[in-house]
């Protein structure tokens, strides 16, 4: 079973700043950025410039680590507690749907499990200890 624990920091509205910094500060290597107004499904299109030009998701390689950083959605409150989130990285939908259920028991879901642009499965619970896990169900080779 391929199971990844990658941290990802939410911002709100800092992530294009934070990039660079951590670029330099940890001689972070940017793998991947898009902001939500490139979302390839057009999703972004009908939002406000100044979302649009947030960073939706970013993969930064660290030696043989990944860290994410991004900026809030929209529709997600930034809260004290989430800033940080846990980002559990799978390699098929039945296992990512295993751990959705498994973690948002007694938690509350965030955003339901479903596919995205991005992945095939991905979700967002906060469990009951107010822990903030991503599902990230990566995409077939």
């Amino acid at each position: 079973m391929a199971l990844v624990l990658t941290p990802f920091i939410m911002l709100d509205g800092q992530a294009r700043e934070a990039i660079p910094f951590y670029e330099q500060a940890l001689g972070a290597e940017v793998v991947f950025r898009q902001t939500f107004g490139e979302a390839p499904d057009g999703s972004g299109s009908s939002l406000p410039d100044d979302v649009k030009n947030r960073v939706a998701h970013s993969v930064l390689r660290i030696g043989d680590a990944e860290l994410f950083v991004a900026d809030f959605e929209p529709n997600i409150p930034n809260r004290s507690g989430n800033q940080v989130n846990i980002c559990i990285t799978v390699d098929d939908k039945e296992q990512a749907e295993k751990l959705y259920e498994s973690l948002q028991e007694g938690g509350q879901v965030i955003l339901p499990l479903g596919p995205v642009h991005f992945s095939p499965a991905y979700g967002i619970v906060t469990d009951k200890f107010g822990v903030m896990f991503q599902i990230f169900t990566r995409r077939p080779k």
